[in-house]
């Protein structure tokens, strides 16, 4: 009962952290940024669930089942800000699912072998999810247009940019995003295997 508990309060969790993840539409100035921080939480978020929840059951597919967890998670509490009156144009797109079924596939493949969905799972889904992070950006409505539409509060003086930062990273936060969520998922997908041996 507290392992299924548990599943359950880091499914909410990783939702809370990750709900915002199209916000960055808001920052134009920013939005590269905030794509690559967004990213990374998603990444890690992810990960460390579905580890846990992978080795918990030791079957192939729950990574999967817990990505649509998040995923519905999200859409209901977007669904309730949008009855609140809040532009329901930052649509959290399911970027989690093709992700995590990289994750089973690991884990399956290996023929349930941790230290193999440690590093390979790992390394997918840290590489996959801010290619499919830009994917959900690009088919969200137009920063601008949606800008707008629905004018954004000022920012406090620390957040606000002294000049456009274009081109920044080399403008490729995908890269970026990938490369740094790459080593720290594998982090993160340790401590959810470990944390089934508590």
């Amino acid at each position: 009962c507290t392992h299924y508990l548990f599943i359950v309060v880091v499914a909410v969790n990783s939702t809370l952290l990750t709900i915002n993840a199209g916000d960055y539409i808001f920052y134009t100035d920013w939005a590269w940024t905030s794509f690559v921080v967004f990213s990374i939480s998603q990444t890690l978020m992810l990960t460390v669930g579905a580890c846990y929840y992978l080795t918990f059951t030791g079957v192939p597919g729950t990574a999967t089942y817990y990505a649509l967890i998040m995923t519905v998670y999200t859409w209901i509490a977007k669904g309730a800000w949008f009855a609140l009156g809040y532009p329901y144009d930052f649509i959290v797109t399911p970027v989690w699912l093709p992700s995590a079924m990289l994750l089973d596939l690991a884990y399956w493949a290996t023929k349930k072998n941790k230290h193999s969905l440690i590093l390979f799972g790992g390394v997918l889904v840290g590489m996959s999810l801010p290619l499919f992070n830009m994917v959900n950006l690009i088919a969200v409505a137009d920063p601008l247009e949606t800008a707008f539409k629905y004018p954004r509060p000022t920012l406090p003086p620390y957040m606000t940019p002294i000049e456009p930062q274009v081109g920044k990273f080399y403008n490729s936060p995908v890269a970026l995003g990938a490369g740094a969520g790459a080593v720290l998922a594998c982090t993160f997908a340790a401590l959810g295997c470990k944390l089934t041996t508590w």
